[in-house]
């Protein structure tokens, strides 16, 4: 059974890609990775944020002790910066001599006037495509939705003038009419659009007195947000669409494609049952795919979305009902 398929115009030996995590910082885990069998991995994000926090506390620290103005940091931003994006930027440069899948850059964006200059460098890398890991908390009680809404068009439209490589877009579900925000992100230009990416969950220690990190790892139930949506837009948006949070084997897979999914991204999964599990996961595509007579990806691709299913109501409604007999 041939399970190969394209995402972002990128050819992949198989639709389960490695998302941006711990297991894709280096090349020794991207061999390992390619080994076990995936279509392409993203690796693990620069974030933006963490360079501008790093930044500024040098700012404080060194204005401090020495009395610097704010005219003589412009070497110190150009050393911190460099710093943390030359090694980015290496790692892109030897994972791409390391591996032969598609190796996709990841930027976690919260200003957007930085992103051009990431982006350029990482694309002369040689990265394959780039994924814009992007949220904005809307809980910004100064701005209204529309400005917040505004800066994810203002990112692309700057990055799609600046590189010719794949863009994704990983968003979130936190959109007050997601559907239409879904489509005219997709008619922007961008190849690709991830649905959903997941968040630090706070939890309080209440013996410590403490906020603490919970649930950092995706359960199998968490499919069901991401299932509905790719399920509703699948044949309405300008793009590929991708699948994340909550895949955790060959059935969220067959499932996500089902519903519309050029392909799937699994992170969670792979910590828990180890690198090696992909091999399994495509073994069971390939097993479901013979037993349904299916002989690639695209002779079920959107069999169960809402376009195509027997009974697309399904996909609106949010209450629960009792049937009677």
């Amino acid at each position: 059974m041939d399970i190969s398929t394209t995402y972002m115009g990128l050819a992949l030996e198989s639709p389960v890609i490695v998302g941006s995590c711990g297991l894709t910082d280096a090349v020794e885990k991207l061999k390992r990775i390619e080994d076990a069998g995936a279509g392409a991995a993203v690796l693990k994000s620069i974030f933006e944020e963490e360079i501008a926090y790093e930044y500024n506390d040098i700012i404080k620290d060194v204005s401090l002790t020495t009395g610097y103005n704010l005219e003589q940091f412009d070497y110190l931003d150009v050393q911190l910066r460099g710093k943390k994006l030359f090694a980015y930027l290496d790692l892109i440069k030897k994972a791409k001599a390391g591996v032969s899948m598609p190796v996709i850059a990841s930027v976690n964006c919260v200003y957007s006037h930085e992103w051009s200059s990431f982006a350029t460098q990482i694309a002369e890398a040689g990265a394959d495509a780039l994924e814009l890991n992007m949220f904005f908390v809307p809980a910004d009680f100064e701005r209204e939705r529309s400005e917040l809404e505004t800066l994810y068009f203002q990112i692309v439209e700057k990055l799609l003038k600046t590189i010719t490589i794949p863009v994704s877009l990983k968003i979130s579900h936190y959109f007050s009419n997601l559907g239409q925000m879904i489509r005219r992100l997709s008619e922007t230009g961008i190849s690709g659009i991830v649905l959903f990416n997941r968040f630090f969950s706070p939890d309080i220690d209440t013996d410590r007195l403490e906020v603490k990190p919970s649930f950092i790892f995706s359960s199998p139930s968490d499919l069901a947000i991401s299932l509905r949506w790719m399920a509703i837009m699948s044949q309405r948006v300008n793009c590929d669409l991708a699948a994340s949070t909550g895949v955790h084997d060959a059935q969220g897979v067959i499932k996500q494609i089902l519903a519309g999914a050029q392909a799937v991204q699994m992170v969670s999964t792979l910590y828990k049952n180890k690198i090696p599990y992909l091999k399994t996961v495509d073994r069971d595509i390939q097993n479901w795919m013979e037993t349904h007579g299916f002989k690639t990806l695209g002779d079920f691709r959107g069999k169960l979305s809402q376009a195509e299913a027997d009974n697309p109501a399904v996909y609106d409604r949010l209450q629960f009902m009792k049937y009677y007999a």
